[in-house]
């Protein structure tokens, strides 16, 4: 009893601090890209490639060598981890941070909860009605406004949160979250580099120290610590509450996107963030928790 108690207690505080981690990646970007301190290619290209180091790094002081990371990840979820990135770091080209979060990780809960379902699990009544109270909040801040986002900044967003719906759900078997991380971000760096040639063939090539830094403290802290706290957490999470939990990182995105972003709290983004809120409660709630593996 005690055992369990601290497994719930321990995936609680990882996923807590993980989705502080995500949302702090929507605010990196954003600040980063938004007074154009950095080109979308650039940006993914340091972030994928300092998650990458620091990730080889604790791998080595942990006693493991490198070439024991052949063994670890896969060459689908590299694919992900790099689709995401990619149209992540474009997308903030014209979306805010809460907004763009907000978009995320709802095309996120989609996806890992339709792949959950059609794997077997069901979800229980109060968890549909959670799911619909979310989504309503989303049709709503997307309808057409004044305040609505850019297509094309939605658009790109939304195939960011598919692409990451995926690398989470292959999260679920890894059987060293470090390691599988480290091995992700390697074979993506190749992938992001092309990108990187593509914007300089296009002339879009750009970098200020500035926003080199903040791509680097995406890449190495909030993406690669980040995402190796998040495969820990996974191995305590059902999926369809792995998707769920997810939404509450629009709005620690909004609010710090309001602090520290000069961005503005509407009452399209306040309304929809509180239907987010109150039916992720209700959803998490009602569910089931995950039966932790060692």
């Amino acid at each position: 009893m005690r055992a369990l108690a601290a497994n719930s207690l321990r995936t609680a505080l990882l996923t807590t601090l993980t989705m502080i981690c995500f949302a702090a990646n929507s605010v990196l970007a954003r600040l980063a890209l938004r007074e154009e301190e950095i080109d979308g290619g650039t940006f993914t290209v340091v972030r994928i490639f300092s998650g990458a180091v620091v990730l080889a790094l604790l791998v080595s002081l942990r006693g493991e060598r490198l070439s024991t990371l052949r063994g670890h990840g896969s060459w689908s979820a590299a694919l992900a981890l790099f689709g995401y990135a990619v149209a992540f770091s474009f997308a903030y080209l014209w979306l805010d941070a809460g907004v763009g979060a907000l978009i995320l990780f709802a095309a996120v809960q989609v996806t890992m909860i339709a792949v959950g379902m059609i794997r077997g699990e069901r979800l229980r009544t109060s968890e549909w009605i959670g799911l619909a109270l979310a989504l309503v909040g989303l049709v709503y801040l997307v309808s057409p406004g004044l305040t609505a986002p850019s297509l094309a900044g939605a658009t790109f967003m939304a195939i960011s949160g598919v692409a990451w719906g995926f690398y989470s759900l292959a999260a679920k078997g890894a059987r060293s979250p470090i390691a599988a991380t480290a091995a992700n971000f390697g074979r993506a760096a190749p992938m992001a580099a092309a990108v990187l040639l593509a914007v300089w063939l296009a002339d879009r090539l750009h970098a200020s120290l500035i926003g080199i830094e903040l791509a680097m403290i995406s890449g190495a802290v909030t993406s690669g610590l980040g995402y190796s706290m998040w495969y820990m957490a996974l191995k305590g999470l059902r999926t369809s509450r792995a998707a769920i939990v997810q939404l509450t990182v629009p709005v620690i995105a909004a609010f710090a996107g309001v602090m520290f972003l000069d961005e503005q709290m509407t009452w399209r983004l306040a309304l929809a963030g509180a239907a987010i809120l109150g039916g992720v409660a209700l959803a998490l709630l009602g569910s089931r928790p995950a039966t932790p593996r060692s």
